[in-house]
């Protein structure tokens, strides 16, 4: 059997009933999806995804004292009253280990509700790349790699790592292919930045995000930093899972 590659390029451009039997890996390189690899490396428990900010405060507010943080952004800023934002850095094992993060940012988390119907999901960023390749290769089925982007909006940064994730894939496993032209498109993307881990890549890759949609927003929130945290390769091995039926994020098994 071959196992098809697709690069979603929005959430709005499939149906969740679409990836039902597959696995689906959701994108938000800037920035849900590598804050949340960057708190459960740092030993947080669980992050419990929401959608709207009034949930997010109501579970947070049913959790004994001292086990819960409150994360998240809208506009980029940090939410009034929460514990943090959506800066990977903030994410350290100081502030979040042992803790569960109650998370709602503008298109990550949603993204992660548009993606809920697929047999698996996991979260991907340029953080984890490989380690999401070697779940990856380990499954079967199609996999669907789900770029949250920006507004409703197609970025770089997202389609970029699935991209880099759909070419590594295709070769680390030989039933995969890329199965639609958004797939290709997003290899193209990722080849036109090298596909080496050397320093021209990486320089080729950190200028992408800033030019893309995502990273001039950030640049704007005056978070410029958090965009060379983001572009950082392969830094992690963790690969956060959303368990469903629990709806918490925890290291895949």
């Amino acid at each position: 059997m071959t196992r098809p590659i697709h690069v979603h390029l929005l959430p709005a451009l499939f149906e969740p009933a679409d990836l039902r039997g597959g696995v689906a890996v959701v994108i938000d390189v800037l920035r849900a999806t590598s804050t949340i690899v960057h708190a459960l490396a740092a030993g947080a428990q669980a992050v419990i995804p929401c959608g709207e900010i009034e949930e997010a405060r109501r579970i947070a507010s049913q959790a004994p004292a001292g086990t819960v943080l409150l994360g998240g952004e809208r506009k980029g800023l940090r939410i009034p009253g929460f514990d943090l934002g959506n800066s990977p850095d903030e994410y350290t094992s100081h502030v979040v280990a042992r803790k569960k993060i109650v998370m709602t940012t503008t298109n990550g988390t949603r993204a992660l509700l548009r993606a809920r119907e697929a047999r698996r999901v996991l979260i991907g960023a340029l953080s984890n790349e490989s380690a999401v390749v070697e779940q990856l290769a380990a499954e079967t089925g199609p996999v669907h790699l789900v770029c949250a982007g920006t507004d409703g909006k197609i970025t770089l940064e997202d389609t970029l790592c699935g991209g880099g994730i759909a070419h590594w894939l295709d070769l680390a496993a030989a039933d995969a292919f890329p199965a639609d032209d958004a797939t290709r498109l997003a290899m193209i993307l990722f080849d036109s930045c090298g596909r080496d881990y050397d320093r021209v890549h990486e320089e080729r890759v950190l200028a992408t995000l800033r030019q893309s949609l995502g990273g001039k927003n950030l640049i704007e929130c005056g978070l410029g930093a958090d965009i060379v945290t983001c572009a950082e390769q392969d830094k992690f091995a963790v690969v956060p899972e959303l368990f469903v039926h629990d709806w918490e994020i925890r290291a895949a098994r």
